[in-house]
């Protein structure tokens, strides 16, 4: 396929993963439609928020363009008036549709991720808020601050996230909780691309679902202000690049990759960090932006084509490969799924950049398995 089909797919794919939540919620009835799947039914509390901030933060690069498209710029403008609809939605303590930002561990992470959304999409969803959501936002956020603390893991740089965001508003905001995170994780890389998750080493997709996008973005917003901080975005960099390629020779030619650790149900949003990197123009030597562009779309129609991947009303459903119900955690819910959008962050490159425009490359997968002789890989030593 063409980068313009491929564009027109994954267009399709946002649209289809991201207006369930954005029209449900826009217009004050997300509560009331969405339904929840899920083994605890305490996970119901936290669920909306979840899917807000995950389709949020994935979408928001492709809102905070322009596109040179007019019937792409149409759907582009109308999504970003349903998303600011839906912070205003989600923030307001007299919506039907209040989220819980307040009750309980996760709305720390779920806060973090509209957080993140902010930072990728400062005009479309933070500027051009009104004075009143503005200040329902801020307060939103700074109400995960209240009586509880993350954990001694990924969480870390959820608060981080989140006061990054606060800064970002103009509003105050706590250096002591992103030195700490940036710190801690600086003492759990464990070398070649990539970070543990806490004192232990895990398997599995947490340095792209959350690790090193947050840690870069974290680092982007205001690392300017101490000079251990600035030190450290190198160094960052050159480590989510080398973790980028190995989640590229991870996909293969068929558009699968291994189901190992936890939160698999993501989908593709474990692949959150490679397409980062792709819309960052940093990827390493060697991987060219149509490859990539070719095998996440591999990826993308790989797990959302199955049957059951949507139920009869749009929504996700857990799994992987359609309705995998086994394959999520006591803490998986319907709204925990929506972090598959991250995958989609490489729309934010206009449709001229050669990630879309230049003509399609097989990925290191397929050149391999297909008999081409190329290079070996090798580790860094950052």
């Amino acid at each position: 396929m063409s980068g313009a089909q491929d564009r027109a797919f994954w267009l399709d794919a946002l649209c289809r993963i991201a207006d369930p939540v954005l029209t449900a919620l826009a217009e004050r009835r997300l509560k009331a439609t969405m339904p929840v799947e899920a083994r605890s039914p305490e996970r119901r509390q936290f669920t909306h928020l979840e899917a807000l901030g995950r389709t949020l933060a994935g979408i928001a690069p492709w809102l905070e363009g322009t596109s040179s498209d007019p019937e792409e710029e149409a759907m582009r403008r109308h999504r970003a008036e349903l998303a600011r609809e839906s912070i205003d939605a989600a923030t307001d303590p007299a919506s039907p549709d209040f989220l819980n930002f307040s009750r309980g561990m996760q709305p720390i992470v779920d806060a973090a991720f509209l957080a993140h959304a902010v930072l990728r999409a400062p005009n479309e969803l933070w500027e051009k808020l009104p004075a009143r959501v503005k200040e329902n936002l801020r307060a939103a956020l700074r109400a995960t601050r209240e009586g509880r603390k993350p954990g001694f893991n990924n969480w870390l740089l959820f608060s981080a996230m989140i006061e990054a965001a606060l800064h970002r508003m103009g509003d105050s905001w706590d250096r002591m909780r992103v030195d700490y995170a940036l710190r801690q994780h600086e003492q759990w890389y464990a070398g070649d691309g990539a970070y543990k998750d806490g004192p232990q080493f895990h398997w599995d997709y947490y340095n792209s679902f959350v690790i090193q996008p947050m840690m870069i973005d974290v680092l982007q917003e205001v690392g300017h202000y101490h000079q251990e901080w600035e030190r450290m975005r190198e160094p960052v960099l050159a480590r989510a690049a080398r973790y980028a390629a190995i989640l590229e020779r991870m996909i293969s030619p068929e558009g699968t990759y291994p189901i190992i650790g936890r939160s698999i149900t993501y989908r593709f949003g474990a692949f959150q960090l490679l397409g980062q990197i792709a819309l960052m123009k940093r990827l390493p030597d060697g991987i060219r932006p149509a490859q990539v562009r070719c095998a996440l779309t591999a990826v993308i129609k790989r797990t959302l084509a199955a049957k059951e991947t949507f139920d009869e009303n749009g929504w996700l459903r857990i799994g992987v490969i359609g309705s995998q119900p086994d394959l999520g955690e006591g803490y998986i819910s319907t709204g925990s799924l929506y972090l598959c959008a991250t995958g989609l962050l490489p729309l934010g490159l206009p449709r001229e950049d050669p990630f879309w425009s230049d003509p399609p490359a097989p990925w290191t997968s397929v050149r391999v398995f297909g008999g081409e002789n190329i290079p070996a890989d090798h580790a860094i030593n950052v």
